[in-house]
């Protein structure tokens, strides 16, 4: 973990309420796609945790939804202003079981993480097939930036205005796949569990006190016992996760 100052670059719209920032400053910290930063915001006690979309050595880039009054602060900054953030935190996806085929399964926000990470995997020649699942057209982003990796882009929507009609999971009876990774909110996590016919890692999204680790307030159940959300995940395997919490 490193606390540092950022300068944003840029801060624009993806959709209604989906924002991209693009910051510079040391990102160092940063080892995995999947990780999350945490950020002070003037007034605010808490820092907010937001995955991380994509990065290199000396810019970092977040998509965040605007969910409270914390993201609403985010979406008014303007190119120059600064910000004190936590980077390096979380553990991230691990590519080495990955096989030939992976699947990558995004839900709402949790498409960003997922980016880098089909960056990555595509520069090891994996054929990447990546679903991105909305409530409706109108919400769907980067569907495009992940075509411009290589990757194979299924979209599908609840409602069925974009893509397949259906759900995440939807596209999956039909395809062969090595691995999968995924990343969204629990109800989604739960139904691809179900659904998978392989091992995969399953990145949650979860509200959280200290973001690394302090405290137990983003902790849930596993084979082995309680695991901090902030801290032993956000990324955890298949295998391990019991439901009932």
């Amino acid at each position: 973990m490193k606390q540092s100052i950022f300068r944003i670059l840029t801060n624009v719209p993806l959709t209604d309420c989906v924002y991209k920032m693009v910051l510079s400053g040391d990102t160092s910290a940063i080892t995995a796609p999947g990780q999350f930063v945490s950020i002070q915001l003037a007034g605010k006690f808490l820092r907010r945790p937001i995955s991380v979309c994509d990065y290199d050595k000396t810019s970092l880039t977040l998509v965040y939804k605007v969910v409270g009054k914390g993201t609403e602060m985010m979406s008014r900054m303007v190119p120059g202003e600064e910000l004190d953030i936590l980077t390096g935190l979380g553990n991230g996806y691990d590519l080495t079981p990955a096989g030939d085929k992976p699947v990558l399964l995004g839900g709402g926000v949790g498409v960003p993480p997922l980016y880098h990470l089909a960056k990555r995997l595509t520069a090891m020649g994996k054929d990447v097939t990546v679903i991105l699942g909305f409530n409706t057209g109108n919400e769907v982003f980067y569907e495009e930036e992940f075509r411009a990796l290589g990757c194979r882009v299924i979209v599908a929507t609840a409602d069925g205005s974009c893509g397949v009609k259906g759900f995440a999971t939807t596209p999956l009876t039909d395809l062969d796949y090595s691995y999968f990774y995924t990343c969204g909110p629990e109800p989604m996590l739960k139904a691809i569990y179900k659904a998978t016919v392989t091992s995969g890692q399953m990145s949650f999204e979860e509200r959280m006190g200290c973001g690394f680790g302090a405290c137990m307030g983003c902790s849930c159940k596993t084979l082995t016992g309680c695991k901090r959300i902030c801290k032993d995940g956000p990324v955890m395997k298949k295998e391990e996760i019991l439901w009932d919490r």
